[in-house]
Order: structure tokens, then C-alpha cells, then sequence
């Protein structure tokens, strides 16, 4: 009895965890406020092969060590079709560093190149199954439609962009750019818990 009782407490836990967009899912429109006041959506973006959305925010020293790494990604793939899109999940009255305010204030102290959008209602994050920042999600455009095809991790160094050996992003969209499957569909994202 007491096995059975374990086994399916832990089918229980995998089925949470796997809350959220899988490998291959569809992704569902979102419409979130950009630090500019201006709305922006995954329905609007038109002339894009995919995008590279990365949960992030202010405080995280996590998404402190990765915002230069953000800005790279943004410059070598927006011209090829597949820009950053940043969504801050926090709440801010639990975390005051990841105000809009401040969102505006880090953009502009950063020179962010890509739309900083804010996920006020904590809604979009729990979609995607978003757990850290920053989590990144590579989507990739298929007729209209947005499909996931990569979860985790920017590269294999969380804090230390001097010691990355492995850049899975880069190697994901550069597959879909080829017209592959990325080699390496999920990594664990390593960073600083949502607050919600």
C-alpha cells in the first residue's frame, strides 16, 4: 500500500510541474503594456520567423548577470526573425525593485533593444509554466501560429558570462533558422523564483 501511495504521489508532482506549454504546443496570444505605454502582442507580430521570449525582471542578480547576453541574443536575432520579447512576471508589491517604473528605469540604464513587457495580472507566466528568472521559452511561427519549441536556459552559466561553454539559445534558433529541431529542446533554468 505504502508504494502505491508513493507512486502516486510522485505522478502527482510530475503533473504539476509540467504546468504549462510543452514541447510542440501552440502558444496562445498575449497582449502585455511595454515600458513605451504601447501594447504588444504575439498576433501583431507579423513579419517575424518566431521570437525568443525570456521571463525576467530588475532585481534577480540571475537576470542582472544575463541582461547583457539578452541585449546579444536581440541584436544577432531580431534581423533574422526571431527577436527577444522580456516579460517581467513579478509582483511588485511583493518585490518593489520590479516595479513599471523601474522596469523603465533598468530599460533605459541598459539600453534595451526589445519590447520590456509587464505581466501585471501574473497570468501569461503561468501559461508558459514560467518558474524562474530568467526562463526562456524559443517559439517558432508556423502559418500564424507560435509553436514552443525550446524551455530553460540561455547557456550553461547562470551568472558567469565568462565561463559560458554551452549557448543554448543560440544553438536552438540557429536549427529553426536551418529548418531543424533544435539539439537540445529543454535545459533547467537556474535563477530567482517568480514572486506571485
Amino acid at each position: 500500500m505504502r508504494t502505491l501511495l508513493f507512486v502516486i504521489s510522485i505522478f502527482i508532482s510530475t503533473a504539476l510541474m509540467a504546468d504549462g506549454y510543452q514541447i510542440g504546443d501552440k502558444v496562445d496570444n498575449f497582449n502585455l503594456k511595454n515600458i513605451d505605454g504601447k501594447m504588444v502582442s504575439l498576433d501583431e507580430m507579423q513579419d517575424v520567423k518566431g521570437a525568443i521570449v525570456i521571463f525576467t525582471c530588475n532585481h534577480c542578480p540571475y537576470s542582472i548577470a544575463n541582461e547583457d547576453r539578452i541585449i546579444e541574443l536581440d541584436k544577432k536575432y531580431k534581423k533574422k526573425g526571431y527577436p527577444v520579447i522580456a516579460i517581467n512576471p513579478n509582483d511588485p508589491k511583493i518585490q518593489p525593485e520590479d516595479s513599471f517604473d523601474k522596469m523603465k528605469v533598468r530599460a533605459k540604464e541598459k539600453g534595451f533593444t526589445f519590447p520590456y513587457l509587464f505581466d501585471e495580472e501574473q497570468t501569461v507566466y503561468k501559461k508558459f509554466g514560467a518558474t524562474k528568472t530568467p526562463h526562456v521559452f524559443v517559439l517558432n511561427k508556423k502559418g500564424n501560429e507560435f509553436v514552443l519549441e525550446y524551455i530553460g536556459a540561455i547557456d550553461d552559466s547562470p551568472r558567469k558570462a565568462g565561463k559560458v561553454n554551452d549557448k543554448y539559445v543560440e544553438k536552438a534558433v540557429d536549427a529553426l533558422l536551418a529548418g531543424n529541431e533544435p539539439p537540445l529542446r529543454e535545459t533547467k533554468a537556474i535563477g530567482c523564483s517568480i514572486k506571485d
